[in-house]
């Protein structure tokens, strides 16, 4: 019997010839992961860090980690969040600005914190130097002048966290005399001289950092010492001018 009929007897299905193999398919490649959408703002922040601030000298690893985790800009208006890690001040409306990150970083700083203080600040202003002291001191106390101020500062930095932050409205040449004596007071604008409540408001060995002078400005590192008081000029500012019972 030839292969034909042999074939036709068994069927067609018989006579088929055998599949060709067909390859397996190669493993599909994994996917890259998906970038963070906080990627591009960490690394704006990290820079930020790197060359504004400890390209100009500031070196307290305190002070710079608080620096590198404050979300800059979560304290800034919508339309200036995109300029929010550039080396320069930004207007948060009210004729009020946030300071320069390098400012930021050289007065917290100059204050010598070294972690479980209670800090006075004057001049709440957005928000961001408090929650970078609170990153590093137990209690801060910040007071603004312009009650709207107040209030937006009080509500993001309670969204953010700050448990540690008490906000109040009003005029910070008085200080906060129920919660004195501070370790360290920092002022966020500028006094034709240093208010007298706030030095006594100065834990003995303390000391207070704030901007003095009109036109020109110089920022003063004061420490006390006992009922001495010791003045330091350490940089030439530009801030805003402070307002209230100051201007009496």
């Amino acid at each position: 019997m030839n292969l034909q009929v042999a074939c036709l007897a068994m069927g067609s299905l018989a006579c088929r010839p055998p599949a060709t193999p067909v390859p397996a398919s190669p493993p599909a490649a994994s996917a890259a992961p998906s970038p963070s959408p906080q990627a591009p703002i960490l690394e704006s922040r990290d820079r930020m860090v790197r060359e504004q601030i400890e390209a100009r000298g500031v070196r307290d690893p305190l002070t710079l980690a608080a620096m590198r985790k404050v979300r800059r800009h979560e304290f800034v208006p919508a339309p200036m969040i995109p300029f929010a890690y550039g080396d320069r001040p930004l207007p948060i409306g009210y004729e009020q600005t946030i300071s320069q990150p390098y400012i930021v970083a050289f007065m917290t700083e100059a204050l010598g914190l070294r972690g479980g203080e209670t800090v006075l600040e004057v001049g709440t202003g957005s928000g961001y130097q408090a929650a970078v002291l609170a990153e590093i001191a137990a209690r801060v106390y910040t007071i603004e002048i312009v009650a709207p101020l107040a209030e937006r500062a009080r509500a993001d930095l309670a969204r953010l966290g700050y448990a540690n932050v008490h906000v109040r409205a009003g005029d910070g040449y008085l200080g906060w005399p129920e919660a004195a004596p501070f370790d360290a007071i920092i002022v966020t604008a500028a006094a034709p001289r240093i208010p007298e409540p706030l030095k006594a408001q100065l834990k003995d060995g303390g000391r207070l950092v704030i901007p003095v002078g009109e036109d020109d400005q110089s920022l003063v590192v004061l420490t006390r010492t006992g009922s001495e008081f010791v003045a330091q000029t350490v940089l030439p500012v530009r801030f805003v001018p402070m307002t209230g019972k100051v201007r009496e």
